[in-house]
């Protein structure tokens, strides 16, 4: 596995992996229209990839496939991390993780996030955990 930054070249990529994590992973915690809501499909790439460059943004590949990405702002705000369905459990986020987390210099990371994350940020030096509640969404 290589850990690199991030290529504008990478978009389509990551929003097919974000697409398929949600709907094969996070299925396990959250109803289908949820999983629907949540990742429809239809993604902002031209947003994504501002917001991708504006933040550190990095990418695990292995054999040139992207098996994960994550982006985090200056502020130490984790803003995504996902990593590919059939590469959970393997260390692909712990190393995107400490990867950020060793880059932008901050001692407090904060994240909104998902039900499913919960147990991996749990296990890791995350100091401050929020369950963003997307009520507009279909999420409860």
């Amino acid at each position: 596995m290589e850990i690199r930054p991030y290529k504008p070249i990478d978009l389509e990529q990551i929003a097919q992996l974000f697409y398929e994590t949600v709907h094969a992973v996070n299925i396990k915690d959250y109803t289908e229209r949820q999983v629907n809501a949540w990742a429809t499909g239809n993604i902002n790439l031209k947003e994504w990839g501002t917001s991708f460059l504006k933040h550190l943004t990095y990418v695990a590949t292995e054999k040139d496939m992207i098996i994960g990405f994550g982006d985090i702002d200056e502020t130490g705000y984790l803003d995504r991390i996902y990593v590919h369905k059939d590469f959970q459990g393997q260390g692909v986020a712990t190393a995107i993780c400490n990867r950020l987390e060793n880059e932008i210099g901050t001692k407090c990371i904060t994240v909104h996030a998902s039900i499913t994350a919960k147990p991996f940020l749990k296990k890791g030096d995350i100091i401050r955990l929020s369950f963003k509640k997307l009520r507009n969404k279909g999420f409860s």
